[in-house]
């Protein structure tokens, strides 16, 4: 399977794990202008689309805190340079006072079949003989599925707009099984995102 296919099936195609397990990589620095109420942000994936789709749920989230987010994929296409330069404008355009990024760390699957739970169909018919009757049994057994263990480890930092320099950072760890032919929804993407919001204004980051 490509490799971006499978890192967005991963983030897209999963529901009900659990919530994410979260560690404080850095805490606020005291130099932090904080809390920021003008927030762009980027995550950096090699596929566009995953992009998309994390920066959009984080936008989501913030916006459900009062702040005031904007992703960098609505400003931009395929095309577009993913560089230093390109989301400089994007501050200066949108007037930013932080800068929010979203990174894959390391994505761990192990997969093994997995024997499924057989089925059966029972037919009861009377006999000549009282209180005798005969039974068929048909054993319906389903073939052996491939189950995904996987990890996902994410890393989130923010930037100050005006000092350029980071000055706050987490890590979430997301841990959640599926069949691999399951279709699941967007559940954890949520997760992720609700948590890093969560994070941001326990922390300081963004008005209480």
């Amino acid at each position: 399977m490509n490799k971006n296919i499978f890192l967005l099936s991963i983030l897209v195609l999963l529901y009900a794990c659990a919530a994410p397990q979260v560690t404080r990589v850095q805490p606020l620095a005291a130099s932090a202008d904080a809390p920021y109420d003008n927030v762009l942000v980027v995550s950096m994936f090699s596929s566009f689309d995953m992009r998309r789709i994390v920066e959009k749920e984080i936008v989501k989230q913030l916006a459900a805190q009062g702040t005031k987010a904007v992703a960098s994929t609505s400003m931009m296409d395929t095309r577009t340079p993913v560089n230093r330069k390109t989301f400089v404008d994007m501050v200066e355009s949108l007037d930013s006072d932080a800068v929010l990024v979203t990174q894959l760390v390391s994505l761990d699957s192990e997969s093994k079949m997995k024997d499924m739970n057989p089925q059966a169909t029972y037919n009861f018919r009377p006999t000549y003989y009282y209180n005798i009757w005969s039974v068929d049994l048909t054993e319906y057994v389903e073939p052996q599925r491939l189950e995904l263990k996987n990890t996902v480890l994410l890393a989130t930092t923010v930037y100050s707009a005006s000092s350029k320099e980071p000055v706050w950072g987490i890590q979430t760890q997301s841990k959640f099984t599926q069949d691999f032919d399951q279709q699941r929804g967007i559940g954890a993407v949520q997760e992720e995102a609700t948590a890093i919001a969560l994070y941001l204004k326990r922390d300081g980051l963004i008005a209480k």
